[in-house]
Formats: C-alpha cells, sequence, structure tokens
C-alpha cells in the first residue's frame, strides 16, 4: 500500500457516519447514537544509499460510544452513555491514592509528634 492509498484509507475512515449512526425511529421516538473518535497516524518515504526506494506508514482509529440524541414530540435531549470501566477504574485509583496519601500523612504526624516529645 502506498502512502496515498494510506492517507485515503484514514481518510474515509473518519467519516461522520463514524461518529452518528443511522437514525432508529420507533413509535414516534427518533435514537442518534453517537461515538467519540480518535485517530492517528504518520507515515514516510525515502531512499538508501543503492538508489532503492521505500515508503510506508500507518494509523489507528479507535472509537466509543459518547450518547445518543432522543427527539420526541419535536423535542431533542441528549442522553450520555456511562462507561462503566472507565468508572470503575477511576474510583479504584482514587481509593487507592487515598490510601497512600493516607498512610503517609499518618507517618508524618507520628514523626512530627515524636519530635515535639525529645
Amino acid at each position: 500500500m502506498t502512502l496515498t492509498e494510506l492517507v485515503s484509507t484514514a481518510r474515509d475512515s473518519l467519516t461522520v457516519k463514524r461518529v452518528f449512526a443511522e437514525p432508529l425511529e420507533k413509535e414516534g421516538i427518533t435514537i442518534i447514537a453517537a461515538a467519540s473518535i480518535r485517530g492517528g497516524g504518520g507515515g514516510g518515504g525515502g531512499h538508501d544509499s543503492g538508489g532503492q526506494e521505500g515508503e510506508g506508514g500507518g494509523f489507528a482509529v479507535a472509537a466509543r460510544p459518547a450518547g445518543a440524541y432522543v427527539v420526541k414530540n419535536g423535542s431533542v435531549s441528549w442522553r450520555p452513555a456511562v462507561d462503566v470501566n472507565r468508572l470503575i477504574v477511576t474510583i479504584g485509583v482514587v481509593a487507592v491514592v487515598s490510601m497512600i496519601t493516607r498512610s503517609r500523612l499518618k507517618r508524618a504526624q507520628l514523626k512530627a509528634a515524636a519530635k515535639t516529645r525529645s
């Protein structure tokens, strides 16, 4: 795959259809799902001292649900998606940092109290 073909493929991957799904309508309610898309890539080319040429590159696309627009009775509302895995990891990190900080503060307080007694 040439660098031009790679860039073309990457551009085709990052379309609006990747962000917004086709609207789903049922019983007068329309739902349009939305996603958060990130992508990146790079490439290059060159030649060596023997006159051989080459080029290459790569790209990656990552998507996760963001939420959905709900259209009901002419009113539009946004319903965010909840990423339970991210929520659990965040709570775990906060708990670990809290335990480490609390133990260090307690140790510092004990050292300070021992110095004042001496």
